[in-house]
């Protein structure tokens, strides 16, 4: 009798459960940063034993490539500034469930209307109001790009995943387009820097630094999100809605009206990333404008559980990682493989950290102290009688 209660209760011995408590955030941390120590070691490792370089140099290459000159660390803080803008237009989107893949078209949208402001509009305006009124036309674009899917979405249930991506090409063949007309010069099928003369809608200097203003701008934003999603009754209904849209009927919440209304300040913060790549980066627009930084952000929003505050170290490291790439591409004259390798075993590494930030790992330990309390006294009195 003994042995089959002993077969009966055995565990396996590795048991997985979802944590019932968050960890603190100094475990989570220091599980992250395990997790990056790890992936360097291992990349250390790959890089020695492929092309026989030491890793240390070049670890330090990709240091210097974001940080060696002050021109570097601006560039690398004002594109961390647009990574960081799209990943809080995600983020209220993300909070609610509703998937929006749909940001690289957005983006696209804001910059089309502010190159064609700068275009048409520079002879009559002067940069103060022209920027202001960009700034108002890429919240319209990209809030409108953003609140299509979401008008399918609350009245017919559509696949918002799929409905956004496909609206990515639409504003990327718009796009298209409007470089063809836009082409300067003539033949040349790119629109070119805008007003190098005059810089009328570019962003002004402060400080004598030129992207100051940037930082500016979506560290606000990063307080104004933060205020709305945590203490605000449309941030309330956002986070109901994401965890139950029963729950929140049930609550007398307009879901279809919560679902639209998300998703066009979803697309107006993805907007106005596209301003800032137009006035306050390039000055010019092109299909590679948002170059893929709606879906690296998809990522940012992600780890940073959609808070804007923690996105802000997530973005830098993952801009640090794109300029360090490109640096030990030209310095060791390396294809992009193997930077891209490298990119992709750190991004392997710290997503598959939060799976031991999100759940626990237990070993089977002694046999009966599993076992619930009043069933051992039932099995002893059995093997007694």
């Amino acid at each position: 009798m003994k042995n089959e209660n002993e077969n009966k209760y055995n565990e396996p011995f590795i048991r997985i459960s979802k944590r019932g408590i968050p960890l603190p955030f100094w475990k989570a941390l220091g599980i992250r940063a395990v997790a990056l120590l790890a992936a360097l070691i291992l990349c250390g490792i790959i890089i020695f034993s492929i092309i026989k370089l030491n890793p240390v140099n070049v670890y330090v290459a990709m240091f210097e490539g974001a940080f060696s000159t002050t021109k570097r660390i601006w560039v690398t803080i004002r594109d961390t500034m647009m990574l960081l803008c799209i990943g809080i237009g995600l983020a209220p989107s993300f909070m609610m469930r509703f998937w929006n893949i749909g940001a690289e078209g957005q983006i696209l949208m804001g910059g089309i209307v502010s190159a064609a402001c700068m275009i048409y509009l520079s002879k009559t305006l002067t940069t103060l109001p022209m920027l202001l009124l960009m700034l108002g036309f890429s919240i319209i674009a990209g809030g409108i790009w953003g609140l299509i899917p979401g008008i399918f979405k609350a009245i017919w249930n559509t696949n918002e995943t799929l409905f956004t991506l496909m609206m990515n090409y639409i504003a990327i063949q718009l796009t298209a387009y409007c470089v063809a007309l836009w082409e300067n010069p003539i033949g040349s099928n790119t629109v070119g820097i805008i007003n190098p003369r005059t810089r009328a809608g570019w962003f002004p200097e402060l400080f004598g630094q030129p992207y100051l203003l940037n930082v500016l701008l979506v560290i606000t934003l990063a307080v104004l999100m933060y205020i709305y999603l945590h203490y605000t009754k449309q941030g309330y209904e956002i986070a109901v809605v994401g965890e139950s849209e029963n729950t929140a009927r049930y609550a007398a919440i307009n879901v279809p009206k919560v679902i639209m209304r998300t998703t066009f300040i979803s697309g107006a913060v993805c907007g106005i990333a596209g301003f800032l790549a137009v006035a306050g980066a390039s000055h010019t627009i092109s299909t590679s404008t948002a170059g893929g930084r709606g879906f690296t952000a998809i990522i940012v929003a992600w780890l940073a559980k959609f808070n804007p505050f923690i996105m802000i170290p997530i973005s830098a490291l993952l801009v640090f990682l794109d300029k360090g790439s490109i640096e030990i591409s030209s310095r060791y004259n390396l294809n992009d493989h193997v930077s891209n390798m490298i990119i992709g075993i750190i991004l392997f590494f710290i997503l598959g950290s939060e799976f031991f930030i999100n759940y626990q790992v237990k070993f089977r330990g002694r046999r009966n102290e599993n076992i619930p309390e009043c069933e051992q006294q039932c099995n002893t009195k059995e093997v007694e009688a």
